[in-house]
């Protein structure tokens, strides 16, 4: 049996051992997926009604209560219900759509379709909009369901080992472990959605499906059947005392509202995390004493035992015989899980080829980096466009597929970051107020040249002059991180494989291509 009293004590004592780190992880996990819409309110909280939301020359994606409030326009026009549907809409559930939903939804991306056809009724905005859905989709599987599992896994080893990495919600792409949890978790979505049309039966469901993420998190290579009958099993007279402990969080949802989500992000989801990772570590421990069926499929024993420093040891010379990926290395750090004993091991290629930030880069490392990094920020922005809109506007100054910013961003973050490598903190700060100020400054040369900002985010609550979105800010300081931590580092080997020669010509050959897009760019401009 357990007690919601017992359990919230653990998951305080967990919070109290690990606080940043596992507020490092719940705000990395509500910028990615969209598990938390409302811890992201405080930084993405706009007002479509500002002054200048429409006056620069590249649009910003409509809060999605306007997207609602478009579609009715479109389909029932100016007739007395749509009036009240509009009047609802912006007085009760334009807040609360905003608030509990994400830009990275396919519904709302299939409403931004709906709404793009009726504007334009050619074919080419649908072909961009079925793309910019497929391309959701596949980010809902590949990157949103795989985050979630990895959220669970480090509440699952935190609980024991207090010094677990924030990169452990990456820990099956480090396992090339990606096809069966994506499958299962699409089932489970996809499940879920249908007994969700039966009104009680979803609610049911839900939390007979709910740990099936957990079930994942220890045993990845778990069959789809088998992780929806221990997730069943699990929960078993269960539901009602798992749906109060959740109750029992609602007076801090219910105030973390008047803080825009910001009490959600560093207080009431880490909390309620912790406690669900403890109550299925007491479920599942139960369970396997009980010998009930297919027990055997929980089969990490070190979420519970931590071994001492001398079966550590031991183990690591037996495994040593195996000739398994980590026989190169010794991987034991003190307060960590022992990763070379979980049942699903990485491929030798991953573990051998270790990343190294703190490498060193020559004139023409940094000039293809810059490009690259330039090329990369022009498919994501493409890639998001189609995933937020469901359309293809053309927001690019130059011809080229790139985009400078992110280039010069890239190159200033290597320039100027390698002392802070080791304080990953101070290098997100960092990168957060580089991106800030180069925003900042490339917006007003762009209005002192033109006449007009690139963008104008007014709109939102989080800005400067405009100029500046700090929600936006915030995406891209993750974004230079993961540029500088990874990134840089692979895109350079692989680079550096290409020879000298190569590599010379490469790069004078991208800055020809650059300087004649520029030049053509701006005796457009200046033309029209």
């Amino acid at each position: 049996m357990w007690k919601r009293r017992i359990l919230k004590k653990k998951a305080r004592a967990s919070m109290k051992q690990s606080y940043w780190r596992i507020i490092s992880v719940c705000f990395l996990i509500a910028v990615l997926t969209s598990s938390y819409p409302v811890s992201t309110t405080f930084f993405s909280l706009q007002d479509s009604n500002s002054a200048g939301y429409e006056d620069a020359v590249f649009s910003l994606p409509l809060p999605n209560s306007e997207v609602i409030e478009q579609t009715i326009t479109y389909f029932l026009g100016d007739t007395a219900l749509a009036g009240l549907f509009r009047g609802a809409a912006a007085h009760i559930s334009s807040f609360a759509v905003d608030l509990f939903s994400t830009n990275l939804s396919v519904f709302f991306t299939i409403l931004r379709t709906v709404n793009a056809f009726f504007t334009n009724r050619s074919s080419v905005p649908a072909v961009f909009s079925a793309l910019g859905i497929l391309v959701l989709l596949l980010y809902m599987i590949f990157v949103n369901n795989i985050l979630q599992v990895g959220e669970k896994r480090y509440f699952l080893e935190n609980r024991n080992y207090p010094q677990t990495s924030v990169s452990k919600i990456f820990f099956l792409y480090k396992l090339r472990c990606i096809s069966n949890p994506a499958w299962v978790m699409v089932c489970r979505s996809f499940f879920q959605f249908l007994w969700n049309l039966t009104v009680i039966g979803g609610v049911i469901k839900h939390y007979e499906y709910i740990l099936i993420p957990y079930i994942l998190a220890e045993n990845p290579k778990i069959s789809r059947r088998d992780a929806f009958f221990l997730s069943k099993q699990l929960i078993r007279h269960h539901k009602r005392k798992f749906f109060l402990l959740d109750l029992s969080f609602l007076g801090w949802q219910i105030l973390s509202l008047f803080t825009l989500g910001l009490l959600d992000l560093i207080f009431v989801i880490p909390y309620q995390s912790g406690c669900r990772a403890e109550l299925y570590a007491v479920l599942r421990r139960n369970y396997v004493l009980s010998r009930s069926a297919r027990y055997e499929l929980l089969n990490d024993s070190y979420l519970e035992h931590v071994p001492s420093e001398d079966e550590l040891l031991i183990n690591k010379a037996l495994y040593d015989d195996s000739q398994g990926p980590y026989t190169q290395i010794s991987y034991f750090a003190p307060e960590q899980y022992p990763v070379f004993l979980f049942s699903v091991q990485p491929p030798l290629k991953a573990v051998r080829s270790m990343v190294k930030p703190d490498r060193k880069y020559d004139i023409f490392s940094y000039i293809f980096l810059f490009f690259s990094f330039s090329v990369f920020g022009w498919l994501l922005e493409t890639l998001l466009q189609l995933m937020r809109t469901g359309t293809l506007e053309d927001q690019i100054v130059l011809f080229g597929p790139w985009i400078p910013l992110y280039g010069i961003y890239g190159v200033l973050l290597l320039l100027g970051m390698k002392p802070l490598l080791k304080q990953p903190a101070a290098v997100f700060f960092s990168c957060f107020l580089l991106y800030s100020i180069l925003q900042y400054l490339s917006s007003f040369a762009f209005d002192m040249a033109f006449g007009f900002m690139p963008l104008d985010y007014s709109a939102f609550l989080l800005n400067i002059n405009g100029r500046v979105y700090l929600g936006g800010s915030v995406t891209y300081a993750l974004l230079g991180c993961a540029f500088l931590y990874y990134l840089a580092p692979r895109w350079t080997a692989r680079f550096m494989k290409l020879g000298r020669p190569r590599r010379i010509m490469l790069s004078v050959l991208l800055c020809i291509l650059f300087a004649a897009d520029i030049g053509v760019s701006v005796l457009i401009h200046v033309a029209f």
